[in-house]
């Protein structure tokens, strides 16, 4: 099964939640045992798990990347100023796989899928969802 949501982002960089909208496809698609995998279209966004509970571990990450990667160093900025938001969205990859275990995905209490986006505001990320059983 394949479907794809879309995000829109309000700000130049940020982390929003998407497991709910992960949560729908994965229940939508009846798999007892399986795997999902959450795929976001674009080379300045990325997929994340990470902690849900406090929002400061996500400000943090964005923070963390804004130092060592910081914005308006690097070559293709002379194209379209985001060369930054191409290096994060590398080192965090486009995608994760989640198992499914008896009809649920495999997270923890404290994990949830994340979009990083990098080079917002955004009306439409993309991001595809798979789903296989097992």
């Amino acid at each position: 099964m394949n479907h794809t949501i879309t995000i829109s982002t309000n700000k130049r960089e940020g982390l929003y939640d998407i497991t709910h909208e992960v949560e729908n496809v994965v229940a939508k698609s009846k798999v007892n045992n399986g795997l999902v995998n959450v795929y976001v279209q674009g080379a300045t966004a990325a997929i994340m798990i990470q902690e849900n509970w406090d929002d400061s571990v996500q400000l943090d990450v964005v923070d963390f990347l804004k130092k060592i990667i910081p914005k308006g160093v690097w070559l293709h900025d002379a194209q379209d100023g985001n060369g930054d938001s191409h290096i994060k969205a590398g080192l965090i990859g486009p995608s994760e796989t989640i198992p499914i275990i008896n009809g649920n995905m495999g997270l923890s209490t404290w994990q949830n899928i994340f979009l990083c986006e990098f080079d917002g505001p955004r009306n439409t990320r993309n991001i595809a969802i798979s789903i296989i059983s097992c």
